[in-house]
């Protein structure tokens, strides 16, 4: 995985830096180049080459990088913020990529305020929440071993998530052992520096925690 050669310049987060002040249609399509060049095709390649690499050890992602990576363009339909362009790029990788949110996958995003990388199910539908508790509550031992793992808590602290106030019965005995089946969201994450957009170990960086969130994402899906 190591490469000598950035993925990234720093015209990738330059342009960013650039687009926030100036987050508009006629900014953009003036440097509409720069961004094809700096940011979307090297985004791109990127994205591609973690996809390979999670597909040597989970084979059911076979996705292509189209399906993982967000567009720049936000949904402001319902936003009371109308500026029509995100300041970072986005991507999972994942069986089902960018279609299904509630898949647990590796998510992460790269712009000048951070690199982000995410994992584990941020939105659950509520038959897969039922899933997931029912298979916390028959695992107790072995999910707390997981989020507890010297990996994982090295490289993300703990599983995060809103809890419900209120649980179904049949989970009340096994949450008394365990809180976070109260949660209605299990996920994590880190932020690191923005600086490490143009390391040449990006790479390498987002596949050590891919690793480390790994075990976890397999329980939360039931392998």
């Amino acid at each position: 995985m190591a490469t000598s050669k950035a993925w990234f310049t720093p015209d990738f987060n330059r342009f960013f830096k650039e687009l926030a002040p100036n987050n508009n249609k006629e900014w953009f399509d003036a440097n509409r180049k720069r961004y094809e060049q700096h940011v979307k095709a090297p985004f791109e390649a990127f994205v591609g080459a973690v996809i390979a690499e999670v597909g040597k050890v989970d084979p059911k992602v076979r996705i292509t990088p189209r399906e993982a990576i967000f567009r720049i363009n936000r949904d402001i339909r319902f936003s009371k913020d109308k500026t029509p362009y995100k300041t970072r790029m986005a991507a999972i990788v994942s069986a089902a990529g960018r279609h299904d949110h509630g898949v647990p996958g590796l998510y992460f995003e790269l712009g000048p305020e951070c690199v982000g990388i995410y994992g584990g199910a941020y939105m659950p539908e509520k038959e897969e929440l039922l899933r997931i508790r029912r298979h916390i509550a028959a695992n107790l031992r072995k999910f707390k071993a997981l989020y507890a793992a010297a990996p994982f808590v090295d490289h993300f602290g703990a599983i995060q998530g809103e809890r419900n106030k209120v649980l179904p019965a049949e989970f009340k005995e096994a949450a008394a052992k365990e809180p976070l089946l109260a949660n209605k969201q299990f996920y994590w994450s880190v932020e690191l520096p923005a600086s490490k957009v143009t390391d040449p170990k990006l790479l390498d960086i987002v596949m050590a925690h891919y690793h480390a969130m790994r075990p976890l994402n397999e329980f939360l899906i039931g392998r």
